[in-house]
């Protein structure tokens, strides 16, 4: 069977998880419609759109690491204990906290300790030690929406709220943040919605629609916005600063168009889970699993493989397509990355992108896709530069 025949089977067999993803698709474009008040200010449709007291989105921020450092520091105080409940945070966010790198101010330098749950020997979230882990200095709770880098299942809106719920249960008072990187529109609500009293993500990613060309949010209470903004701005300017630069037509934009691009995204892993397990690799999530964020991890076993994954989603981009992926280090990754991001926005997931870790099991990731067809012509080719798992 030749990689069009594999990729017209896939499409045949996922028709009615695209009739089901059309239909979540049309719920969030209903979510994010505004007349008038859409238009008085971004921050109150966004923050209105996802469920929040109140939503700061800045082009200031330059990334979602940068969005959720700003959180962490304007929240935490010396003192201050910060648990992860879903087992080791993004590579991005270690030298942020203080696990990796010595000397850059992170928060272990200042005095907050940090702690977090180890995930189950199934990769899910340890509900029974989640039950009594909350201590009283545990002031902030990190839940990480995504798998990141790691081989487990992103988490489910329902999810997050039975974790605010059990952390609640032991401290009113311990602040739940979500980072929401990779997860905005997928269900048909955000964790702001389900009692997460913070959350941040980044504008190249879902909420940007493909066309903003910078920025991220932090969405919540609204005296939680203010101290978030209070560290990308200063104590005192807060959420007042930050200039648009004449970039409000493109995040607006960019926001109406998010609902859709995240449909096709999501299509785009079905296909891509599909055709790669009956190839004989590892998927996760598998090909007929409900997505949980625009994530689509492939197990290769081996560098070679996932150099040449990448090397033929490159030469399908619509820019860059002659680049050839090469491994190196890159700021914030512990590891060699190969990535392939020819996209119109650099650095943008919610365009088509892969991206790995030289590590084992050798694992590419895959982001993105602003139309499903686009995935499927790049699968072409990435079929035959991989082939079949031995």
């Amino acid at each position: 069977m030749n990689s069009v025949s594999r990729l017209q089977e896939a499409e045949q067999a996922l028709f009615q998880i695209f009739s089901g993803i059309d239909a979540t698709v049309k719920q969030n474009l209903q979510r994010v419609f505004h007349d008038d008040l859409g238009r008085e200010t971004l921050d109150r449709v966004f923050a209105e759109v996802v469920g929040a007291e109140a939503a700061a989105v800045r082009v200031q921020f330059v990334s979602g690491t940068h969005a959720i450092a700003c959180a962490l520091f304007g929240i935490l105080r010396p003192g201050d204990e910060m648990l992860a409940v879903a087992g080791s945070p993004y590579d991005t966010l270690e030298e942020v906290i203080g696990l990796r790198g010595q000397g850059q101010g992170s928060l272990i330098e200042f005095g907050i300790s940090y702690r977090e749950l180890p995930l189950t020997r199934e990769g899910s979230v340890d509900w029974q030690a989640l039950s009594s882990a909350i201590s009283a200095k545990t002031r902030l709770v990190l839940i990480q929406r995504s798998c990141g880098y790691s081989w487990r299942s992103s988490l489910s809106i329902s999810e997050i709220k039975k974790i605010v719920t059990i952390v609640k249960h032991q401290n009113p008072n311990t602040i739940c943040f979500v980072d929401n990187c990779y997860g905005e529109f997928v269900e048909d609500c955000e964790p702001t919605a389900v009692g997460a009293d913070l959350m941040a993500g980044s504008l190249i990613k879902n909420p940007g629609g493909t066309i903003a060309p910078a920025g991220g949010y932090v969405a919540g209470r609204a005296d939680l916005v203010e101290m978030a903004t209070c560290r990308l701005t200063a104590p005192g300017i807060g959420s007042s600063g930050g200039a648009t630069f004449d970039l409000n037509r493109l995040l607006f934009q960019g926001l109406f168009l998010a609902p859709g691009f995240v449909g096709e995204a999501m299509k785009g892993n079905h296909l891509t889970a599909y055709v790669f397990y009956k190839l004989g690799y590892r998927v996760n999530p598998t090909p007929l699993a409900r997505r949980r964020d625009v994530i689509q991890a492939i197990e290769f076993g081996c560098p070679d493989k996932l150099v040449a994954f990448c090397r033929a989603v490159q030469k399908n981009s619509p820019v860059g397509s002659y680049l050839d992926p090469v491994p190196g280090p890159m700021h914030g990754y512990e590891s060699e990355l190969v990535m392939a991001g020819g996209t119109f926005i650099d650095g943008s997931t919610s365009e088509f992108s892969a991206d790995g870790p030289l590590r084992e099991p050798y694992v590419a990731f895959c982001q993105g896709g602003t139309h499903w067809t686009h995935v499927s012509i790049a699968l072409e080719d990435a079929i035959e530069a991989v082939g079949p798992a031995k």
